[in-house]
């Protein structure tokens, strides 16, 4: 035993291996850091179809740094001229529906047709940690891998609609690189659709047949801004319940009034597992977008888009002052502090904070 320890200690291979270096030998070292590319030269690589570029403006406009926001409004402005040459599709859904699994089959297809394509998959954040998965390329494991196809999972953050803090801005990048259709992948349907419509041209709702929603979907809301339903997962032992569902929405749809754009939204199955019905989903999309041009309402809901997307904008920069702002922290800490001691009420302490 005890030759066996003396043999250990007399190699220590493990540490004979290493170079140690004292405090001053360390500080002559020079740390080489890759230096970020400007703005101008992402602006430019991003014309040119580069997705690395692509995918750094994007980090850079979903930052919360100051520094990256003025780089990322640069990026964003000379992007600007370059894009709104794409079609921009919305798709929502309950969670299960099956949304990633259309998307990756629904994708795959237009790529075949040599359309290239931007996948926007927003994911739900954590209300506790913050936190998100990000594993929307785990779920579309062949379009991932597919030259045509650029995918960028973001997430949710506390934005309402399941679409992230800049997914606007996002979709502008995407078009100037040359992305012909952008899908947009929500968390889910929520309180707020109407942030995912503001940004679309075509808005897709995904259903289940026999899940109990036939006469949710009857209810004013999300079906109202419905551009077509699709009803997946149709396959199997499902394909009888998911005609039934089919004609229960048609009824329903005959319930709403003519829509500005005139155009009367369609219900078709789909089982995106099997692949069969999605080429049926896009040549509804390529009939929506020919009425809508010919009609005039297409340029006119980008133009109202934007009316949108300003205001909203500028609601996002005064929230984000005033709650990066320190004094407004300070005091509001004691604002909380005088709630829960009841000495005050939540529309006092708003108005005084207001007031700030």
């Amino acid at each position: 035993m005890n030759k066996q320890k003396k043999t250990a200690l007399t190699k220590p291979e493990s540490v004979l291996k290493y170079d140690f270096i004292n405090a001053s030998e360390l500080k002559s070292i020079k740390v080489k850091r890759k230096r970020q590319p400007s703005s101008k030269t992402l602006i430019k690589d991003i014309l040119k179809g580069d997705i690395t570029a692509l995918s750094r403006a994007i980090t850079l406009i979903e930052s919360k740094n100051p520094a990256h926001s003025k780089k990322a409004n640069t990026i964003i402005n000379g992007c600007l001229p370059f894009a709104n040459n794409s079609i921009r599709i919305g798709i929502t859904g309950v969670p299960g529906v099956g949304k990633s699994t259309f998307i990756e089959s629904f994708g795959s297809y237009l790529t075949s047709l040599g359309k290239k394509i931007a996948i926007l998959a927003v994911d739900p954040s954590s209300s506790l940690t913050k936190g998100s998965i990000l594993g929307d390329k785990t779920r579309m494991e062949d379009l991932v891998k597919n030259k045509n196809a650029f995918i960028r999972p973001s997430a949710s953050g506390n934005s309402l609609g399941g679409v992230a803090r800049k997914t606007r801005e996002t979709i502008i990048l995407c078009e100037a690189a040359g992305f012909e259709t952008i899908i947009i992948e929500t968390v889910g349907v929520g309180q707020s659709e109407t942030t995912v419509h503001s940004m679309v041209d075509f808005f897709l709702l995904m259903k289940l047949a026999g899940a109990g929603d036939e006469l949710q979907g009857i209810k004013r809301g999300i079906i109202e801004m419905a551009d077509a339903i699709v009803i997946n997962k149709a396959d199997g032992d499902n394909i009888k319940k998911a005609k039934i569902a089919r004609t229960e929405f048609k009824r329903a749809l005959h319930l709403y009034p003519t829509r500005a754009s005139d155009w009367e939204p369609k219900v078709t199955l789909c089982s995106a597992l099997h692949n069969e019905g999605v080429s049926e989903v896009w040549r509804l999309i390529n009939a929506y977008t020919s009425h809508v041009k010919d009609n005039g309402y297409f340029d006119n809901q980008r133009r109202s888009q934007n009316k949108f997307w300003l205001i909203q904008t500028i609601k996002d920069k005064l929230q984000s002052n005033f709650f990066d702002n320190t004094n407004i922290n300070k005091e509001l800490m004691l604002q909380i502090d005088l709630i829960e001691k009841q000495k005050t009420t939540p529309f006092a302490a708003a108005e005084y904070l207001l007031s700030l």
